[in-house]
């Protein structure tokens, strides 16, 4: 590269080659620092070529002998613009591209008129190259120092694999942390876009540590904003940390800024939540060590008047002030600031710091969302797209990094659809997949709607915004089955709180809506939730006496087997719809019918043992697992009764006072009745199926917990029927009887349910995450219903 007139400037960030003395050393071995290829191995082309360069007087040369070379990195930078430039140049990044000839490893400056290899990812790490030119740039005030130059290659193909074990042949390109060949920066950036922390200038070792406040002097927000403007010492400021943004990357070719990094915290106190600008050296130091959530002692800091047209994100908590009139800087110097993370132990209630919440919606809820709402999602990832660029202004070099996602929540068919930008956290964004197996959850914040109702078809996604995190979680989001004892105790009238546990499904029980089977369950399950956990050998002979119980109900009870088995068996397939199947749920075969001479001994409604036995399969499943261990449980907690309000109703216009009031919270002030009491049981039900009774018994064996299902139909309209959600998470395909006159809606009810308990059976043993929603009615009524289950084995 003849003509190159920049010097590089002397200092760790520029090891070159540091050429011999020709005069002195014809073998090109300069000083301690170049190691020299093994006597024995084959001869290194790298060092052939610097030997060709000493020799020639044009200071580039075309190599006598051209062999492929392996590309092990290629790293950017911004390159500053040199002293007699004038007329600032737009940002020049610069590339330096590390080889290998399988005997060195060599760093090299890539001429920028091949920069365009890399911007359509031509070269790039893996692939075999043929460099036909090279040449050497000086830095003429340091004695044989030089930067080897690539000047024109050949691209090939993707090698298969390349050793990393071969040394670097000048053992300064080996230095930490690794710095340009060129230029003053002293670190990369990285390779497609400026939000990312890359390189090992980036630290993530801070640690939190125990503080002595007796000596320090602490200062509330709201205070420091009346009277910032007249003090010259600044008290400390005890925090916690509400929103992190990216990182700011503002470096300019003509900025003499050696890390011009920039980063936004939202951090608030009791009295308020204010903007902490983290500026250049701190933001590599501490960024990454820096956490939504985490409580922080600043000290040292400076104060100025807040950028006028910068949006501060809304605070969850509408009781906390937003302070909008000033923001608190953080920097290495002038004057230096002093950062402790403060441990979580230690924070007392006595400060009053937020808690961090979150504004979490569901798919939905979606809907309902107005334009630029901002939101929390959590859910399943089920797609995830490539990462795709966009320039951040035309004729620039620089360009926003991107993909899209599709997360389900199971509220709907349909997933969020989500924008997500680089939000400067490449170890999640470059590491996401479809977890349905993996049974991880994914939790994007601060990200904002977007929407246009007028176009056709209608435009609704979600996109991050410059303090948007995202998350990766199994664990954290779940709560120990020991657990769900505490988060029902803990409830309020009317509060609802949805909780995630693990477990195994050992239990299944059919229980219809009718007033008989409804009053005998109830009163059964409603003993068993109002008593407190019984001594083991209590509980063996109360679930003794409900096994002798259960059976002679089974088999007292002429709708349990024959009458459903023989209405859902003998529908016609043309007075049969299929069960709307949920969005990423997989078809498997209906399961057959049973045979004409086993359906005859059901019709003749035998009292044999074996008729028995047949019969009491169709309402309960119950496994192996749950015969061995259902004696030794040390608790089992009750809450599958599904008490009338839950119950939806068939809506009559007449007495719709009455149904508004069953269906708000509980008045203040008492309001006689109109006419003659009314009871919610007088009002059909809106479920043609009943509900099941689900028994979760925990993955140590120890505690169980009876939980609702109801399954949502309404037979009018099957397309706006909600999706059955334990169907789809057993990946089991069912139909639904149609209403039709005539025709036994009760018998094909349950029917339906025996082929939904038998799908049931497939989960014996298999470890599932069941996502339980609880609601205290008042009263001492707790209800726990089974909103979806989760299994890794089924991808649902």
């Amino acid at each position: 590269m003849s003509g190159e007139s920049g010097q590089p400037q002397a200092g760790p960030s520029h090891a070159g080659l540091d050429f011999p003395n020709p005069e002195r050393n014809r073998a090109g071995v300069p000083g301690g620092v170049i190691r020299r290829a093994g006597s024995r191995g084959r001869r290194s082309w790298i060092q052939k070529v610097l030997e060709q360069i000493t020799d020639s007087p044009l200071q580039w040369v075309t190599p006598s002998e051209v062999v492929p070379v392996a590309v092990l990195a290629v790293q950017r930078y911004l390159l500053e613009d040199e002293p007699r430039d004038t007329i600032p140049k737009p940002p020049l990044y610069c590339y330096d591209v590390t080889i290998s000839d399988g005997v060195y490893q060599e760093k090299c400056y890539l001429d920028p008129s091949l920069n365009f290899l890399v911007y359509k990812n031509i070269l790039k790490v893996g692939i075999e190259m043929k460099i036909s030119r090279v040449s050497c740039l000086y830095n003429e005030r340091r004695l044989g120092q030089g930067i080897l130059c690539i000047d024109n290659v050949h691209c090939g193909e993707t090698l298969e694999a390349i050793s990393l074990e071969t040394p670097f042949r000048n053992s300064a390109h080996e230095e930490v942390p690794e710095r340009p060949l060129r230029g003053g920066k002293s670190h990369y950036l990285p390779l497609w876009n400026n939000e990312d922390p890359y390189g090992d200038i980036w630290l993530t070792n801070k640690q939190p540590e125990e503080h002595n406040f007796n000596n320090t002097k602490i200062i509330s927000l709201s205070h420091l904003e009346m009277t910032w403007a007249n003090r010259r010492n600044f008290p400390a400021l005890l925090v916690r940390i509400l929103h992190k943004s990216k990182l700011r990357y503002y470096g300019k070719p003509d900025k003499k800024m050696i890390e011009p990094y920039q980063t936004f915290l939202e951090v608030a106190d009791s009295s308020g939540t204010v903007s902490v600008i983290m500026w250049n050296a701190l933001c590599p130091e501490w960024y990454k060590s820096l956490r939504v959530g985490l409580v922080l002692l600043l000290q040292d800091y400076s104060v100025k008047k807040s950028y006028p047209f910068r949006m501060q994100p809304l605070p969850v908590d509408p009781q906390i002030k937003l302070i909008s009139t000033m923001e608190i800087c953080l920097n290495l110097r002038d004057p230096p600031t002093n950062i402790i993370i403060i441990p979580e132990k230690q924070v007392k209630p006595e400060w009053r710091l937020p808690k961090l919440n979150h504004r979490f919606i569901t798919r939905s809820e979606l809907d309902d969302m107005p334009k630029n709402h901002i939101c929390d999602v959590i859910g399943i990832l089920v797609f995830v797209g490539r990462v795709q660029r966009s320039k951040k202004k035309e004729n620039r070099e620089d360009f926003w990094s991107y993909r899209w996602i599709h997360i389900a929540d199971g509220t709907s068919e349909q997933p969020f659809i989500v924008e997500l930008f680089s939000t400067s956290q490449p170890e999640i964004f470059e590491n996401i997949y479809p977890s349905s197996q993996s049974m991880t959850y994914f939790v994007c914040t601060q990200l904002k709607v977007v929407r246009n109702d007028t176009q056709v078809p209608k435009l609704l996604y979600l996109t991050t915004t410059n303090e948007s995190r995202v998350f990766i979680t199994v664990e954290s989001l779940l709560t120990a089955i020991s657990e769900v004892r505490k988060e029902i105790e803990d409830l309020q009238y009317r509060e609802q709180k949805r909780i995630a546990i693990q477990g195994i499904i050992t239990v299944i029980k059919y229980i219809p809506h009718t007033s008989a089977t409804e009053s005998d369950s109830a009163s059964e399950t409603l003993r068993n939730a109002n008593q407190p956990s019984t001594s083991q050998a209590a509980r063996r002979e109360n679930q003794s006496q409900e096994r002798d119980t259960n059976k002679r109900r089974q088999d007292d009870d002429p709708m349990s087997s024959q009458c459903f088995q023989t209405g859902y068996t003998s529908l016609s397939p043309t007075k049969k719809k299929r069960i709307l199947q949920g969005p990423y749920a997989k078809l498997v075969p209906m399961p057959q019918p049973e045979t004409s001479a086993q359906t005859k001994g059901q019709e003749s409604a035998s009292t044999s043992t074996a008729g028995k036995a047949k019969r009491t399969i169709g309402d309960r499943w119950e496994s192996q697992l749950w015969r061995e261990k259902k004696f030794g449980l040390i608790d089992h907690l009750h809450y599958s009764h599904v008490y009338p309000e839950s119950i939806p109703r068939k809506f009559i216009f007449e007495k719709r006072k009455f149904l508004t009031e069953q269906f708000n919270s509980q008045p203040a002030k008492y309001t006689p009745p109109e006419g003659r009491p009314q009871n919610l049981e007088d009002f059909k039900s809106a479920l043609s199926l009943g509900h099941f009774e689900v028994t979760i018994l925990g993955l140590n064996h120890e505690i169980a917990i009876d939980v609702a299902f109801l399954p949502m139909y309404c037979p009018e309209d099957l397309r706006t029927s909600q999706i059955d959600t334990l169907l789809t998470c057993m990946n089991y395909s069912c139909v639904y009887p149609q209403d039709e006159p005539g025709n036994d809606t009760l018998a094909g009810s349950r029917a339906l349910a025996s082929d939904i308990i038998k799908a049931a059976s497939r989960l014996d043993r298999v470890h599932i995450v069941g996502i339980l929603d609880i609601c205290n009615l008042g009263n001492n009524k707790v209800e726990v219903y089974l909103h979806r289950i989760y299994s890794p084995t089924n991808n649902s």
